[in-house]
């Protein structure tokens, strides 16, 4: 089944029966070692599904959930290894949507729930994204409208003492530190395995080539030039400008928008055929940083 959250659609199944979880990987071809998210109903059942939940996970789950932030702590008893890819820690989030806690409330317990797309493409922020990738091979979708948020949750790793991001997300590193009082290290690969991690991720079937903002609309004469259908996502400062391509997405100046809109820009690009995407890169600030993290992934080495 895939539910609507917030941040993209989940593909969702009772985190505490192996073979739905299995199957949840085995629909989207993601690979057994990458752990899912446990999303539950609200932040007075963290215990359930977690060891200990130490200070600092308790000040972050009581300022944003319900909300787009998980919080990876240590396994649960009732959370099976097969969710966790095999670790002993768990990422768990309180989803901030009336469908998804709707579910959550009636089903009960927690419902492990990856992106509901094949592994490494792009999330989905709309119920027919659901369908137009995975088709039949979900039983039901509910349809919960577009996503706000656009982007996955942030990953914070509240394991020890010392909190850090293992993932940019639809909370910002500034507000995670203004709870927290203190600055928090980003970090693009960790020890601890969260999903997200992947070199290639949230990527389109158009290959994405990333350039300084100055640079986009030559790049994309460029590539024009050498054959191929250029889709571009055009920096708000260049609004306006002449770029020759086959296609143009103008990006918003609104890095909320930006990012609710993203994954929407790329499925487009890839439905106008094109085969190579130009963008840039949005200042690494707030929203921008997790918006930098999935574009900097959609570019990543793809599998031969």
């Amino acid at each position: 089944m895939a539910f609507p959250t917030e941040t993209v659609y989940g593909l969702g199944a009772n985190v505490e029966d192996r073979v739905a979880v299995s199957r949840v990987f085995e629909v989207k071809g993601r690979p057994p070692t990458h752990p899912l998210i446990v999303h539950i109903g609200g932040a007075q059942h963290l215990g359930d599904w977690v060891q200990d939940v130490p200070a600092t996970a308790r000040v972050l789950a009581e300022r944003f959930w319900p909300g787009p932030l998980t919080l990876v702590l240590r396994r649960g008893r009732r959370v099976p290894m097969e969710a966790t890819g095999g670790l002993e820690t768990v990422a768990v989030r309180v989803p901030d949507h009336p469908v998804a806690l709707a579910l959550l409330s009636v089903f009960g317990g927690g419902v492990a729930a990856p992106s509901a797309n094949r592994f490494g493409s792009v999330s989905p922020t709309a119920a027919n994204h659901v369908r137009a990738e995975l088709g039949d091979a979900v039983d039901v979708v509910l349809d919960g409208g577009a996503c706000e948020v656009g982007v996955e949750s942030t990953i914070v790793d509240a394991t020890g003492d010392t909190p850090s991001i293992l993932r940019p997300g639809g909370v910002t590193r500034e507000d995670l530190e203004t709870a927290l009082g203190r600055p928090l290290a980003v970090h693009s690969a960790s020890s601890v395995r969260v999903p997200g991690q992947h070199p290639s991720h949230y990527a389109p079937q158009a290959r994405v080539v990333l350039v300084e903002p100055e640079k986009v609309a030559a790049e994309a004469e460029l590539a024009r030039q050498l054959g191929h259908q250029v889709g571009v996502l055009v920096p708000s400062f260049l609004t306006g400008t002449a770029v020759k391509a086959h296609a143009v997405v103008a990006v918003p100046r609104s890095m909320a928008a930006y990012a609710r809109g993203l994954y929407g820009f790329l499925r487009e690009l890839d439905q106008r055929g094109c085969d190579l995407i130009v963008a840039s890169l949005p200042v690494e600030e707030g929203l921008g940083l997790a918006i930098a993290n999935r574009l900097r992934r959609a570019a990543g080495p793809r599998p031969s």
